[in-house]
């Protein structure tokens, strides 16, 4: 039994890491905690270097894995966003280290629990993400990244997104795999490209180009992350013979036979396997699509699971201000170019943590009923109950605000 945390920290031991630069933030701090402890006991032989914020963290982690380190570090919220003009920067410099991210919601107004808004704002910026529902997908997804990231076909830093406190904190069972078995599934890092290398120097100008030449290298960072599908499905095929569990870059639950779909990501999608387990009760054949690569996005992959289907509702743990659901958006971006498709329906929830009841699921369902028949869907929706409304609209009172109806 481990949390999400220590099952992130086990992933970068049998990983055999060779440098973990950190900075604390909740609820990330048990991940280096629990690395720093083994490093000074003298489990994990690493170099382990507490820094003085993100922004130098992630520079020292860039910089190391150029010098041809497996690095591993991790960070959550705020600390992402303090880190975002170093991820550009690494992600450019076509490095491989693996960022354990533990999602929690950003400020203002400010709470400890999760959401995805964190994550989701790197998405762009050049780095793998791997989106975790279970704590053993974690210590997977760690090996997995770093077999990912380090082929030459990529070479591109990996993303694993965690939600905090849902999964952070949470023991589940976990099977950890012996060392031996790891090192051939994941030999020791042999960079071809490093920066700096005793006895084998190269060089890479990190320089001022023209936009023609700048248009080049962003594109090849862009194709490199395109192959990483392919090279996805060549590590989980490893990975399945080595330890007995697949992974896909996306996942389904009941989608074989299923007239209407949920489209989900991460913990919350839990939740979303029991709402389809209660609807199959009543004999719907409700079915769940989880996405868990994000970047590169698996359009394809999404495209052919949604295929004929009656009705689809993406549920966007996130909201891009003025937009609305970011997941859904790259959704349906991916099914425009299909002949037919399905009604797609966006709702909004579990922002801040917010639960997603089985009463949300149910109204989900019944909108995805009537779409099927209609063709028409409702605008997108922030998911919220009749007694979370009330509850607001009572702290506003006392709080001497005006009620909206």
């Amino acid at each position: 039994m481990m949390t999400g945390n220590q099952a992130a920290a086990w992933g970068a031991r049998l990983a055999e890491v060779d440098y973990v630069p950190a900075f604390p933030i909740t609820p990330q701090t048990e991940i280096i905690e629990t690395l720093a402890r083994w490093v000074a006991e003298g489990e994990l032989s690493a170099r382990f270097v507490m820094m003085d914020s993100e922004h130098s963290m992630m520079t020292a982690a860039g910089a190391a894995a150029a010098a041809g380190a497996r690095v591993f570090t991790a960070t959550s919220s705020q600390g992402l966003l303090y880190a975002m003009e170093v991820l550009y920067t690494v992600a450019g410099w076509r490095v491989p280290l693996v960022l354990v991210n533990v999602s929690r919601a950003l400020a203002s107004p400010i709470t400890l629990e999760p959401d995805h808004n964190d994550v989701l704002a790197a998405r762009d910026a050049g780095f793998l993400q791997i989106h975790a529902e279970t704590c053993q997908e974690i210590v997977d997804s760690v090996l997995l990244a770093y077999w990912i990231a380090e082929d030459r076909r990529v070479l591109l830093p990996a993303l694993i997104n965690q939600d905090g406190f849902y999964l952070s904190f949470t023991r589940e069972m976990v099977s950890l795999p012996e060392s031996e078995v790891v090192r051939a599934f994941l030999p020791p890092y042999e960079p071809r490209h490093a920066f700096i290398r005793a006895g084998k120097p190269m060089a890479q100008g990190v320089a001022v180009l023209s936009g023609a030449q700048y248009s080049y290298f962003r594109y090849q960072m862009h194709l490199a992350a395109r192959n990483a599908l392919a090279v996805h499905e060549e590590a989980a095929a490893a990975f399945a013979e080595a330890f007995g569990r697949r992974y896909g870059v996306v996942e389904g639950d009941h989608l074989d036979d299923a007239d209407f779909v949920l489209v989900m990501s991460n913990a919350f999608a839990t939740k979303g396997r029991a709402a389809v387990a209660r609807a199959r009760e009543r004999g719907i054949r409700l079915g769940l699509l989880r996405l868990r690569v994000l970047r590169p996005f698996p359009g394809e992959a999404v495209a052919v699971a949604l295929r004929g289907r009656r009705a689809v509702a993406v549920i966007d743990q996130n909201l891009g201000i003025g937009a609305g659901g970011i997941t859904f958006a790259e959704v349906a971006a991916t099914l425009y170019h299909e002949p037919t498709h399905p009604p797609l329906l966006s709702y909004v929830g579990g922002l801040g943590g917010k639960e997603i009841s089985p009463a949300e699921f149910d109204h989900i369902l019944g909108d995805l009923q009537r779409a099927a028949v209609t063709g028409e869907t409702p605008p997108p929706r922030l998911l919220c109950t009749e007694a979370e409304l009330r509850e607001t609209r009572a702290l506003l009172r006392i709080a001497g605000k005006e009620v909206t109806p």
